[in-house]
């Protein structure tokens, strides 16, 4: 497996994906969107020429804000997400990088990967999710939370 930047010609792959994946699916000028950002970072998942699975972050002031992140259905549990997320470390700046997600209480495999990878939960968005009115559990990977405190995330707990 490879991890680049995505293209815009990979977005007929990543809509395919995406589709799949979610109820309520990105749009292509969604996607067309982010990648038009310069202070973003989107990446592919490759394997044999195909992609296997994306990423898709924004940066807002200090802060690095993952919007998607998914992998092809038939291929989950595979490290695909988990190889995605540790090159969006690399490429803004390891340990030291303030990142936030937000996430369904529901995707129990989605919040077990973020909290591998150093995320804690602090907080919630009430009815965050358009489909079916579900909060999102908002989640923080920072200097602090790498040692266990809260100290650097803004608004801790509050909805």
């Amino acid at each position: 497996m490879e991890v680049r930047r995505l293209t815009y010609a990979d977005l007929p792959q990543v809509i395919a994906v995406e589709r799949r994946s979610y109820r309520t699916p990105w749009s292509l000028a969604m996607f067309v969107l982010e990648l038009s950002k310069p202070s973003g970072v989107c990446l592919a998942a490759t394997r044999d020429g195909e992609i296997v699975g994306y990423l898709v972050c924004s940066r807002y002031d200090q802060v690095w804000h993952v919007m998607n992140v998914s992998t092809n259905p038939d291929l989950r549990r595979q490290g695909i997400a988990t190889a995605l997320m540790k090159e969006l470390f690399e490429r803004i700046g390891g340990d030291d990088a303030r990142i936030t997600l937000e996430v369904r209480p529901t995707n129990d495999a989605a919040i077990k990967l973020y909290e591998g990878l150093g995320f804690t939960s602090a907080g919630r968005r009430p009815r965050y999710y358009q489909d079916n009115g579900e909060d999102a559990v908002i989640m923080w990977r920072t200097p602090a939370t790498l040692v266990g405190r809260l100290d650097d995330i803004p608004n801790v707990g509050v909805g």
